[in-house]
């Protein structure tokens, strides 16, 4: 199944997209059952009663005629991880540890949903605004002290990640902190497709796109550290809740291909390190996010308001 949280005519609704791209609103199809996702994981039997309930039926909205909104409204914890792809090691040159995931932690105002518009930083705030294609992992069912081999059992679904990074914030601390966490400066959807239909996320393959240019390309199969074991890993220290979101990293930056005068162009990178074919993101630019056999999260960019007071 591919769920979706969405907004039409003024009401936020949760539903489930059908073979014609159209939505099954759980409120027509399931009326019992809670407009909130996390609640309806917190259920150990709510997906299997939201497949029951759609089954056989059509969807009544067309998904292009509605606000796509981030599907999970406050996940206990929004985990993510830094140097977790081969080649993204490789162009920095930094080192991390072979045994264990770098983890850091975004919060909920970070993140958008697919088709809002990320908050691009004034640019004397800063100028380093960088995407990251990435597959994030959702958790439906709760565990503690999981083994590898039982942890995508705990898996509800995955959804395509935009982990967009203010790197002069990022690099001003070892924990990242601020820099992760810009207002909307982040975006996951368009949806949340259930495990049992995107299968093994190795053989498939994270792509970024800004402004239809190819920015990065890799296959799943490059992490440091697959799902299975960072699920483990979280798990023992802290116990997974049904919504939790895992970010699992981004691969390195594609080379620029002949033509490509902006990702040749290395005077306008502002960030730590300086990589062919990396550009950063700003305003009217829109990046996409494929992962393959899942779908394609698209955003745009917008200038944040200039660096001004406000109480609001």
């Amino acid at each position: 199944m591919r769920l979706v949280a969405y907004q039409a005519h003024g009401k936020d609704g949760l539903g489930v997209v059908d073979t014609e791209s159209r939505i099954i609103p759980l409120s027509d199809a399931a009326p019992s059952l809670p407009s909130d996702l996390i609640q309806i994981l917190e259920n150990p039997d709510g997906l299997d009663l939201v497949r029951k309930a759609v089954a056989g039926r059509q969807g009544s909205i067309a998904l292009s005629e509605v606000r796509l909104k981030p599907f999970l409204r406050h996940p206990n914890a929004i985990w993510a991880l830094a140097l977790n792809f081969k080649t993204h090691i490789a162009e920095t040159g930094l080192t991390t540890s072979p045994d264990y995931p770098h983890i850091f932690m975004r919060t909920v105002a970070s993140f958008v949903g697919h088709g809002e518009p990320l908050r691009c930083p004034p640019p004397e705030v800063a100028r380093a605004f960088d995407y990251e294609g990435e597959l994030a992992v959702v958790i439906g069912k709760p565990g503690r002290h999981i083994p590898p081999e039982r942890a995508i059992e705990h898996v509800a679904g995955y959804t395509c990640l935009n982990e967009g990074s203010v790197r002069e914030y990022q690099i001003q601390n070892r924990q990242f902190g601020l820099g992760k966490n810009f207002e909307e400066s982040g975006s996951y959807g368009p949806w949340l497709m259930t495990a049992d239909e995107f299968g093994d996320p190795a053989k498939q393959r994270v792509i970024t796109r800004v402004n239809g240019v190819t920015r990065q390309s890799s296959t799943l199969d490059d992490m440091l550290f697959d799902v299975a074991h960072v699920v483990s890993y979280l798990s023992e220290g802290y116990r997974l809740r049904p919504g939790d979101l895992i970010a699992m990293g981004t691969p390195g930056a594609l080379k620029p291909q002949p033509g490509d005068t902006e990702g040749l162009d290395m005077s306008k990178q502002y960030g730590p390190f300086k990589v062919p074919g990396l550009v950063h993101m700003k305003p009217d630019d829109v990046v996409d996010v494929e992962i393959t056999g899942l779908g394609i999260l698209s955003n745009s960019v917008k200038a944040d308001t200039p660096r001004t007071y406000s109480a609001l």
